[in-house]
Parts: structure tokens; sequence; C-alpha cells
């Protein structure tokens, strides 16, 4: 048996020009986050992160629980642990068996100021918040509930080393902006039901960017710590295209070219197949209901551009027509009305479950 990854959760700096969530940190507060895992197994290992952080990240005491079973979170055999600036950490492991498409639920006690949190800003699911060390409470009152996740990196899980994995690498429609909270209903969600074998880990950042920072470092700069550090892995699934189109103008920076985007989707593929995995690249999803400096008459005629290369270009072990599963085909710009979230650049429920069945399972072959 290997650990593997049975959940993953891109993080992003609380520093960054450009914010979707309110950065915030936490003092003599227990923090309790609902973890969907992708993948099973017979035990559990968390990974907590303060990769963006500028102060030493102190966890008082930690649990995880599945269901009305619960159990503490060690580190070397101490529920006391200090990580630091830029570091992460790996819990002992924990005897706690986990299905697949179960929740864990890992409660977290900050006793000293964070700083800032190193944060996954947008992830369709809630942490609750209240004073005190509460780890071991059942039902607190809490006093906050936030639409993000904190200082949480993933959940490894002991798996046989033939175990398929694939992740799931790209912006918000992988993340699941737009798809109804808390009920895990992303398109990788939707993804994993449809699989019979093996899973798909979640790495999209909501506002990330093939070729530029911004909102978390770009693709090709966390390729390999968000993908390659994963044991097992064999495919990659990318969507990226809208932020790099639409964000230039919000960030008061130089739109970016069709010749651009090409270039870093043939890095990506190039270094996806050096590391021996399998890439399937998903044109870019129709934003054309944007507001405007998002959605602008450039942008998505490059949109189009790169989509029709992505659909005939070689570069890929297979190409996943997101576009046009997703598209209004009376204007096809757009999203179909019955799948935009109402935000004109975001699918709701149907629409990421719309482009989780534009995925071949024979291309997956997981």
């Amino acid at each position: 048996m290997i650990w593997t990854a049975g959940f993953r959760t891109g993080v992003i700096s609380p520093y960054e020009q450009l914010q979707f969530g309110e950065p915030r940190g936490f003092a003599d507060q227990t923090v309790r986050q609902v973890l969907h895992m992708a993948g099973g197994g017979e035990a559990i290992r968390v990974r907590l992160t303060n990769r963006y952080g500028r102060a030493p990240l102190t966890i008082g005491a930690a649990t995880v629980a599945v269901g009305h079973r619960q159990a503490a979170l060690t580190f070397d055999g101490a529920e006391r642990y200090v990580i630091a600036p830029g570091g992460e950490a790996v819990t002992d492991p924990v005897d706690l068996a986990v299905a697949a498409g179960t929740d864990l639920v890992v409660s977290l006690y900050f006793p000293e100021r964070t700083g800032l949190a190193t944060y996954s800003h947008l992830p369709a699911e809630i942490a609750q918040i209240v004073a005190g060390n509460h780890v071991a409470s059942p039902a607190p009152a809490w006093s906050e509930r936030v639409a993000a996740r904190f200082h949480i990196a993933g959940v490894d899980v002991p798996a046989p080393p033939d175990t398929a994995i694939a992740v799931a690498f790209g912006d918000s429609w992988f993340e699941g902006v737009g798809t109804t909270t808390s009920a895990n209903r992303r398109s990788v969600d939707f993804l994993n039901r449809r699989l019979d074998r093996g899973w798909v880990v979640n790495q999209g950042i909501a506002g990330n960017r093939l070729t530029r920072d911004g909102v978390g470092e770009h693709a090709l700069a966390r390729f390999d710590h968000d993908v390659l550090s994963i044991p097992a892995l064999t495919h990659v699934l990318v969507h990226f295209g809208i932020n790099d189109l639409g964000l230039p103008g919000m960030l008061g920076e130089p739109p970016v070219t069709a010749d651009a985007l090409v270039e870093g989707f043939t890095t990506l593929a190039d270094r996806a197949h050096a590391a021996g995995l399998k890439i399937l690249a998903a044109t870019i999803g129709p934003f054309a209901g944007a507001a405007p400096g998002i959605s602008t008459p450039e942008g998505l005629a490059i949109r189009r551009e790169v989509n029709d290369w992505i659909r005939t270009t070689g570069t890929f072990d297979a190409v996943v027509d997101v576009a046009r599963a997703v598209a209004n085909p009376h204007a096809p710009d757009h999203i179909h009305p019955a799948l935009d979230s109402g935000d004109g650049v975001h699918l709701n429920d149907r629409g990421a479950e719309a482009m989780a069945d534009a995925v071949n399972l024979d291309d997956l072959a997981l």
C-alpha cells in the first residue's frame, strides 16, 4: 500500500492584489471544515499548510471525524505542533476508515494569533468558527460561517500502488463557483460519481490563470507542487483560459495573446508527458455574459481561436469539449441559460454535471 491523495484543495496567498474572498486570521479559535473525499481508504492523514503564511502557525489541538466516529490528530505523537512560515505538515496516520464520496470533518484549534491564513477562497463549502478550543465538541454554538477553507491542503489515504488517480487542474469551473454550497455538485464531484475505478482530486482555483500569477500562482508555476507531487497519478485534466482572457482588464495588464495561451498549454502537455502522465485538455468555456471588461470582443475571439487549436492539435491525449457541452447553441459565446449560474461566466449545478458528462471515460481510463 502507498499513501496517496484522497482529497486535495488548491490554496492561495491572502496577500494577493486581486481578491474574491476575504482573507482572515485566527486567535484562540476553533475552525471546523468539511472535506468531501474523492477517494477512500482504511486510514487517513491530514495535510495542513502555512505555505503563504508570514508567521509561525501553531496547531493547539485537532480532530477528524467521519459520521459519529471521531479521533484526535497528532504530529509525531504530540497534539501541539508549529508549522513554520512557508511550510506544510502531515499528521500521524489515523485508523479511521473513510469511503469515497463521504465527508470528512476536520476541526483545528489555533491558540495563538495566526496572521492571515493560507486558504482556498471559493471552494463551495463552509468553514465554521467559534472562540476557544472546541475540537472535540460535537456541536458548539458556532459564531461564524465563512465560505472558504483555511490551512487545509489535503487528505491522504492508503491505496494499492496500481490505484489510478487523476487531478483536475484549473480554475473556478473545477473549484465549483456557481454550484450549490455544501452540496458537492462541482464538476469534479459529478465526474467522480461516473467512475467505476480510481478517482479525481480537485486542484481548481477560482481566478487562476495559465500564463500569469494573479489569483494563486499560475498553472506552470504550481504544476510541480499541485500535480506532480501526487503519488499514483495517471492523468491530469486541465481547464484554463477564461481568467487569462478576462482578468487583464481588471488588473491593468496587457491582454494575453492566442500564441501565449497555445505556448502555455503546450508546455503543460510537455511537462505532463515527461512525467509519464496523460493529459486531457478542456476547451475554454463560454463567458460572453460576464461583466463588461471581463467579456470583450477581443477576448472572445481569442477563445474561439484557441479552442479551434485545442480541438485539432495532437498535443493532448484527449480533448474534453466543455465549450460545446455547455454553450447556448444560438449564441455559442454564451453559457446555455439553463446551465448558467446567473453571472454569465460560471456554471450552475446542471452545468457542472454537463461539464463532467463531456469527459469520455475511455479517454480518462482510470
